[in-house]
């Protein structure tokens, strides 16, 4: 019986097998370089808003209409057609809408000075003791202080040029046309800019994964960007139905039915401020202080039961975005575009949430947006 021969510790039967070497840790730039390239950023954003501005809301337009599209591309109708279609209508009803609203509310901003007076005149009638206590001590502390011979100065202020105006109209005009047609562009053609702009990418597989992406975010943001729109269209139709039951005018009722719509974009700022104006409208048309705090209590309830019940059963927890990070999200981006920044800001923040949420590496960023 033969006994295997035992092998010498020293000189190994098998090859060594090469390992690849580890991966280099990839540089990082310091904290103040990372500091002012987002300063940077923001600054751009904020200069370039006459350019940038238009772009975002071409885009914001054609994610609502985009659903409809591929609804009428399902019908065979040409997607050209089918973009002149969704346009032509939202145009003429952009259109109708503020050729109704017009007249409430240039109505509305002449009555509104006369009926602020009034009021501040009974809100200064429950102050007065408090006027007078700090009117006392303005003499107390004049005696006490002296006159030191100071002498008033008379601030003018620069009354507003009415030519501002018609010199502001056709830069107006040329923005909304902009919008409208970069929106049309976007429709008929962001498929075929979208295919183009990856087809740069080196590899197939990267082409495929970016492809895949892009188009799963693009149809997520518009599904929720249409129902978005659709539920505060809702909101403000029912709201505008309230107000014509409480005895306003069907035209005034539909202003500020159109005013809750658009203030519903803004989570927590926009009813915020639909509470304060619905409560203003009350006092300026009601003469009853009961009747007139009731239109701001409607308005509330209404958005509670939305934003509590209704939106989140149709849209579920997909999209769900952290409180605080809405609020800083409004609060940047209203600082930078003003209104349109708000009305923007959950949109942009939600595609945000979905790129970090699909790209290697960066999901510990999309788990912190919820």
């Amino acid at each position: 019986m033969r006994h295997p021969i035992p092998l010498d510790p020293q000189s190994p039967s098998e090859p060594d097998i090469a390992l690849p070497p580890p991966p280099k840790p990839r540089p990082r730039g310091p904290a103040s370089l990372v500091v002012l390239a987002v300063l940077a950023v923001g600054y751009t954003l904020w200069a370039a808003q006459t350019v940038i501005l238009p772009i975002m809301l071409a885009a914001f337009f054609s994610m609502v209409g985009n659903p409809i599209i591929r609804a009428l591309r399902k019908l065979r109708i040409p997607r050209f057609l089918a973009a002149l279609l969704v346009l032509v209508v939202g145009v003429a009803g952009t259109i109708a809408l503020t050729a109704q609203l017009a007249g409430p509310a240039a109505a509305w901003f002449q009555q509104a000075p006369a009926q602020m007076r009034q009021i501040s005149r009974e809100v200064r009638d429950f102050t007065k003791p408090v006027q007078q206590a700090n009117q006392a001590a303005e003499n107390f502390a004049r005696a006490a202080g002296g006159d030191n011979g100071r002498q008033v100065q008379v601030v003018r202020t620069q009354l507003d040029d009415p030519y501002r105006a018609l010199v502001r109209a056709p830069k107006l005009a040329a923005s909304m046309l902009a919008v409208i047609l970069l929106t049309f562009f976007f429709m008929v053609y962001g498929e075929n800019l979208q295919r183009h702009a990856i087809a740069l990418l080196p590899s197939r597989a990267q082409q495929r994964f970016t492809t895949g992406i892009m188009m799963e975010i693009e149809r997520e943001v518009s599904r929720y960007v249409l129902t978005i729109t659709l539920i505060n269209t809702t909101v403000g139709m029912i709201y505008a139905g309230i107000l014509y039951a409480l005895g306003i005018p069907p035209q005034e009722a539909l202003l500020w039915g159109t005013v809750v719509a658009l203030l519903n974009f803004a989570p927590y700022v926009g009813p915020l401020i639909g509470v304060l104006l619905m409560l203003l409208m009350g006092f300026v048309t009601f003469d009853t202080p009961a009747v007139s705090v009731l239109p701001a209590g409607l308005y509330l309830a209404l958005h509670t039961i939305e934003g509590q019940i209704v939106t989140p059963i149709i849209l579920g927890r997909r999209m769900a975005i952290s409180p605080l990070m809405l609020i800083l999200a409004l609060m940047m981006f209203g600082w930078l575009w003003g209104m349109i920044g708000l009305l923007l800001a959950v949109p942009l923040l939600v595609c945000i949430k979905m790129i970090l949420s699909r790209l290697e590496g960066t999901q510990r960023w999309a788990r912190l947006l919820e």
